[in-house]
């Protein structure tokens, strides 16, 4: 499956008292990587049509972003991916965080629903909704 990737500039709000990015936020990120694939490989119709809710987030932390590389403005590439076919309205997204060192910092399966808007119902994942995800390049 084709990547989509992303960069993302962590702020200081984003720091715990432990002093590196919060747990909180590496969801948050999630969310937001995922819309942005979303919006970059999908039809504009279908983003019309179609609503995508997570079902689980699986993340395991292997690093940290420390207030320091916040501070010197360094930023985390995010790459993400469909993993196989869809299953009925799931589909599975895999996120790998790289921290400025390139090393994998977070890294996350997530499972995706997606709703008719319309209706406000899962429906299965359309056949051209899932190739937009295996065809797009970045």
């Amino acid at each position: 499956m084709a990547r989509f990737v992303c960069e993302i500039t962590p702020q200081p709000a984003d720091i715990d008292e432990l002093g590196h990015v919060n747990n909180a936020v590496w969801v948050r990120w999630l969310q937001d990587v995922a819309t942005t694939h979303w919006r970059a490989a999908a039809d504009p119709g279908h983003v019309d049509a179609y609503i995508w809710v997570v079902l689980r987030h699986e993340i395991d932390y292997l690093g940290n972003i420390s207030a320091d590389e916040v501070a010197r403005g360094l930023t985390v590439r995010a790459e993400t991916w469909v993993g196989d076919a869809p299953r009925g309205a799931r589909f599975d997204r895999f996120v790998a965080f790289f921290g400025p060192d390139g090393q994998v910092k977070a890294r996350a399966r997530t499972v995706w629903a997606i709703i008719d808007r319309a209706t406000g119902r899962a429906v299965r994942v359309p056949r051209d909704v899932a190739a937009r995800f295996a065809a797009f390049t970045g």
